[in-house]
């Protein structure tokens, strides 16, 4: 039972990291990154459709990204989704090839983007210490309907303690390194 409620608690910790790292790889940072364009769904045929599935796309130099749509009649839709998106990116069509420049980011939107960066992990960390406390409290649980010892909740909410642990250590290392990746000129 104990076990059950680790395992369980490891993965929720588990997913809870990949949507922080799912968010923080859409914010930009100097480079261009064919993952940026990821959250952008164009309508197409009345249908909200993720722009991946509409369009190959990839990096021409550091600065450029370049969208090939399948679908030729869709050019002017992919084009406005992108326009319209909150990332601040202007495509440009050339024929068959929609190119989508990066702007070189300022020191100050840099700084901008480290804050929201630093709001997304502590985000993830949140969701962590609430995943925490449900293990805590299914333990407490357990040992007031006597099925598992006050020994046993003590040292089952020790190692969930240092699950968690390690989990934050793991948001901050995530933090670290996109903050560091912002940074760069």
């Amino acid at each position: 039972m104990i076990n059950e409620i680790k395992q369980d608690a490891k993965e929720r910790m588990e997913k809870s990291l990949e949507a922080l790292r799912s968010q923080i790889s859409k914010i930009r940072t100097g480079r261009a990154h064919p993952s940026l364009l990821d959250g952008i769904v164009v309508p197409y045929y009345g249908t909200a459709t993720p722009l991946k599935q509409l369009a190959n796309v990839t990096v021409e130099d550091s600065r450029t990204l370049a969208l090939t749509v399948f679908d030729k009649s869709a050019s002017g839709a992919v084009e406005k989704a992108i326009m319209t998106s909150d990332l601040g990116l202007n495509p440009n069509s050339a024929g068959n090839v929609i190119r989508v420049p990066l702007p070189v980011l300022t020191e100050e939107r840099r700084r901008d983007l480290v804050k929201v960066v630093r709001a997304e992990a502590e985000q993830g960390r949140v969701a962590i210490r609430n995943i925490r406390r449900d293990a805590n409290s299914d333990l407490k649980e357990l040992q007031k309907e006597k099925e598992i010892s006050e020994d046993d909740e003590h040292r089952a909410a020790e190692e969930i303690q240092k699950l968690t642990d390690a989990y934050i250590a793991k948001v901050d290392q995530l933090l670290e390194e996109k903050e560091k990746d912002l940074m760069e000129v």
